[in-house]
């Protein structure tokens, strides 16, 4: 498929998803949010894609927010179906992905930018990034899951003092606050992103899966995550990957998972 505003590569089981709008610091329009949707698709349908890194072209931002002027009129109810229809279409898309997705977070990752990096399962960012959720000084609060993911992952204190000051911090206090997981120079960001991608395909895409619903269950409202946990620890028996791996482990071999 072509596409106007994100770049979509494969190399080696690794999807490589770039949103490409550098005139508009990689803002989230429509459109984007829609290329955006079909390629995280494309990539849940694809057996042979084990991981994602995804993250913005050039240097100057990953994401610095959503293109205001496209709502910039909406009414309360236009504003709820946009909201609504951002997390289905992308980010509890992306959370929910059956392949980990890391997010090479490169300069400006703001609003939506940021929330989309919160949504990815692992955040890493260049020394230049800064981060922000900066919608109270629209009038408006993040509406793309921003209030509930960001409070998950630096706590209630610190989420409310980024959402309600609409301060941007830099990617060392990112780091301290535990809202990203490694801060490199910005000429190493896609290599320490390959690199983490490489230990991931070596993995059991089927436990991995599974993993990804157990931890994800700890922040669904009335989901017992242990439960969930057991679950899909039962069913990694009943998988291909789990008698590949077992196998492997016992004749002193490196396992060479399906995915099945």
């Amino acid at each position: 498929m072509a596409y106007n505003n994100i770049l979509f590569e494969v190399k080696d089981a690794v999807a490589y998803i770039t949103i490409n709008r550098p005139k508009q610091l990689n803002a989230l329009n429509k459109e984007t949010i829609d290329e955006l949707n079909q390629a995280f698709t494309n990539v849940e349908e694809d057996g042979a894609i084990r991981v994602v890194i995804l993250t913005g072209s050039e240097e100057k931002a990953f994401v610095a927010g959503a293109d205001i002027k496209e709502f910039a009129s909406f009414s309360v109810e236009e504003g709820k179906l946009l909201s609504a229809e951002g997390h289905q279409k992308l980010f509890n898309l992306v959370e929910n992905l059956s392949k980990p997705v890391i997010a090479g977070i490169n300069g400006f990752a703001l609003g939506g930018g940021l929330e989309l990096a919160m949504a990815s399962h692992i955040r890493v960012a260049s020394e230049n990034a800064k981060m922000g959720l900066p919608e109270v000084s629209l009038g408006v609060i993040p509406g793309y899951g921003g209030t509930q993911r960001l409070a998950q992952l630096v706590g209630k204190g610190k989420a409310f003092e980024m959402i309600t000051t609409a301060s941007m911090i830099d990617a060392n206090d990112a780091y301290k606050w535990g809202l990203v997981n490694h801060v490199v120079k910005a000429e190493e960001l896609i290599p320490v992103c390959e690199k983490i991608a490489s230990k991931i395909v070596k993995n059991s895409p089927k436990a991995i899966s599974s993993a990804i619903i157990a931890v994800n269950a700890q922040f669904r409202e009335g989901i017992d995550g242990f439960v969930t946990e057991i679950t899909e620890f039962g069913k990694c028996f009943g998988t291909e990957d789990f008698k590949e791996g077992t196998t492997a482990f016992m004749e002193k071999r490196k396992p060479v998972f399906s995915g099945k």
